[in-house]
């Protein structure tokens, strides 16, 4: 099952990835992206297995950004995988058929191509501008959203999509509203004085019931 909460790890202030989930992890989140980039392959898998154990303490599912042959050694829960990373069909050949595996989008003609090439779980975005999201165009905004959720319904699509791209507190009731399963975090749990509080009051408005008509992804399992 996909969570509605996904914290997208970035280096913590004065700390690093590792220091970053840890805080989210007790903060309350349960399903952490490990998203390092340049970095060496050994640095990066020792960081994705000591995250993996973590995650474990707390009872959370990791995804690590960008790297199937990773992810498996490392023992995690799932990849997610970028427009220009590694195709999905050679993700899947490496981890196998139980590894989730999410994928990112920016149109609705990426979200026809990710349901064809048969992830788990989409990552739409950005909302706003985002230094984690920078190579994405265009902003989506909420009206782009709508847009595409609205295409993605009548298409017959049916695939968890999480918002991702500089998602804040205030944001999450009006772009459930637009048909997405969930939101992704990153800057603003890191950065947040109360993460605890935060992250309840997140997961309070993504499961609060969200008006018949206008929430398409409402027969989805929560975790």
């Amino acid at each position: 099952m996909i969570d509605r909460l996904h914290y997208i790890s970035q280096p913590f202030p004065n700390g690093s990835h590792l220091t970053a989930l840890k805080c989210a992890l007790e903060a309350g989140c349960k399903w952490v992206q490990l998203r390092i980039k340049n970095m060496p392959h050994d640095l990066i898998l020792k960081c994705a297995t000591e995250a993996n154990k973590i995650c474990n303490q707390y009872g959370a599912k990791l995804i690590v950004n960008d790297h199937p042959g990773i992810a498996l050694e490392a023992g995690a829960h799932g990849i997610h995988l970028g427009l220009e990373d590694m195709p999905i069909a050679k993700a899947r050949a490496i981890v196998g058929k139980k590894m989730i595996i999410g994928g990112t989008a920016n149109t609705f003609q990426h979200i026809e191509q990710r349901a064809a090439e048969g992830v788990d779980y989409i990552g739409l975005g950005p909302y706003r501008f985002t230094h984690t999201k920078q190579n994405l165009k265009p902003i989506l905004g909420l009206q782009g959203y709508k847009n595409i959720l609205q295409q993605t319904h009548a298409a017959g699509i049916d695939i968890p999509i999480i918002a991702v791209g500089g998602i804040l507190l205030d944001d999450i009731d009006t772009i459930m509203q637009t048909g997405v399963y969930g939101i992704a975090a990153s800057s603003a749990l890191t950065f947040s004085k109360n993460r605890k509080q935060l992250v309840k009051q997140m997961y309070q408005q993504l499961h609060t019931p969200i008006s018949k008509g206008n929430h398409q992804n409402s027969n989805k399992k929560l975790c």
